[in-house]
């Protein structure tokens, strides 16, 4: 690790001191009748992309003795995919893992104490929902909801139930990210006036619908759950991210990391007032004719009642860097150039991936304090660590990432996506949820019913 900094902060040091702690691991709490000097036995919901980062991160944590983890059960609804995930992760942890075919078996498990969800963006909320109901702790990927109603219902059940619900952005749990952000809100740039966030990766042709009958041992209709049931294709399968029943398009896939950076920055707690979105699906509708539903071009406009002020832009093609991110500051995936940027009125700092920070002061940039990892790491063990301290501690104000803060920071993708849609300036009411006076984009704050798995009115 290469540094250029002031000492540690005072957020940092407690963040240190908690995570060494060993009378918080040895502590006689009590979780649904268990000792806490025991294992928390957690099990996996979704063997897909994410899926790899999860299960990785629990068994390194295994290896650990404070942190009193176990990876205990893998769950998929695609039949190969499971009998794939069961044999690498017993290899890896060197122990039997229960697998289950329906989440709901997990859910019913009582030897199950607490559940990751790295299911598709249409699974999330009633993922967090089911799991708090069924009194799991619960760890989910981002982000954390698919609408706004379902985002604010997730939250609403880890408060009823008491539940600890780790929101999977992790930058909040990097050190180096946690030291840039404090030194911001110390004044490092002076007073931060404007933000910015973007991120640009190019996605090709992203292919077409061609129905094609359900693969053998595939669940379809249970994949499908809170979302509509459209005839399979590997187009609906494979490239969900894309299609707005399922997805949220880039800007919910990797801009809700940077809008999370955002909104920590900034001190922004609430929703924004004001919001506007213009974009295109040029390249995919013009050039590769695809079937991609949501937007490869998008630039957001987000105001908050204080005047404060962010924007963020996306874009899925052939593109200039910006901020030195790609070409002098890599992000993990080295082509594309993804980051924040903070404008203070002494200086300017840059978040370039999800471990480093870079500060340039006055007009002429001279570097400032800075952090950086070399590869550009994805903080997803630490975030996991930090979830565990807070589940054994039974307390949520040990969460880097607690479950509120993520339906914040999804909600700014969201609010970019229906602007987007309804194409005009929208004015959003934060503490109703709702817009004001627009019954068309207030239906897009969530979605219909469907049976068993429409996600509750009262969690």
């Amino acid at each position: 690790m290469n540094k250029k900094t002031q000492p540690i902060t005072r957020r940092q040091s407690i963040q240190a001191a908690a995570v060494g702690t060993a009378a918080v691991f040895a502590a006689p709490a009590i979780v649904r009748g268990q000792n806490l000097n025991d294992k928390i036995r957690v099990a996996i919901v979704g063997m897909g992309g994410r899926a790899k980062a999860h299960a990785e991160s629990l068994v390194e944590l295994e290896k650990e003795s404070t942190s009193g983890v176990s990876l205990a059960g893998i769950c998929d609804c695609d039949e190969a995919k499971l009998k794939s995930a069961e044999t690498v992760w017993t290899e890896r942890s060197g122990h039997k893992i229960q697998t289950y075919d329906d989440m709901r078996r997990v859910l019913d498990d009582p030897s199950i104490d607490a559940v990751t969800f790295a299911t598709p963006n249409h699974w999330h909320s009633l993922n967090v929902i089911w799991g708090c109901q069924a009194g799991k702790d619960v760890y989910v990927e981002k982000p954390g909801s698919h609408n706004i109603f379902e985002g604010r219902k997730m939250v609403q059940a880890a408060r009823k139930y008491n539940r600890i619900v780790q929101h999977g952005t992790q930058c909040r749990s990097s050190p180096n990210i946690v030291e840039g952000i404090d030194k911001l809100h110390q004044g490092v740039i002076g007073e931060v006036y404007f933000a910015r966030g973007i991120a640009y990766k190019i996605r090709g042709d992203l292919g077409k619908h061609a129905p094609r009958p359900v693969p053998d041992g595939l669940d379809w209709n249970a994949w499908c759950g809170p979302a509509p049931v459209h005839e399979f294709s590997n187009f609906q399968h494979r490239r969900w991210h894309w299609i707005w029943d399922y997805g949220n398009g880039e800007i919910g896939n990797q801009g809700v990391h940077q809008m999370d950076i955002l909104r920590w920055g900034l001190k922004l707690d609430t929703h924004p007032v004001q919001v506007s979105s213009v974009g295109s699906n040029y390249m995919q509708e013009n050039v590769h004719q695809s079937s991609a539903e949501t937007p490869g071009v998008l630039s957001t406009s987000l105001k908050w009642a204080d005047g404060r002020m962010v924007e963020f832009a996306v874009r899925d093609w052939y593109t200039n860097a910006e901020a030195g991110f790609r070409d002098k500051y890599p992000f993990v995936q080295k082509d594309f150039p993804v980051g924040t940027i903070f404008l203070g009125t002494e200086g300017t700092m840059i978040i370039p991936d999800y471990s480093s920070y870079y500060t340039f002061l006055g007009r002429n940039r001279e570097p400032g304090p800075s952090a950086f990892e070399e590869g550009s790491p994805i903080s997803n063990l630490p975030h996991f660590r930090n979830w565990a301290l807070a589940v054994r501690a039974r307390n949520p104000e040990f969460l880097s990432a607690e479950i509120e803060q993520g339906h914040h920071s999804a909600a700014l993708c969201h609010l970019a996506n229906i602007a987007y849609r309804v194409d005009r300036t929208l004015h959003f009411d934060p503490e109703k949820e709702t817009f004001k006076d627009d019954p068309q984009a207030d239906r897009l704050l969530t979605r219909p019913a469907r049976g068993a798995f429409t996600v509750p009115d009262v969690v």
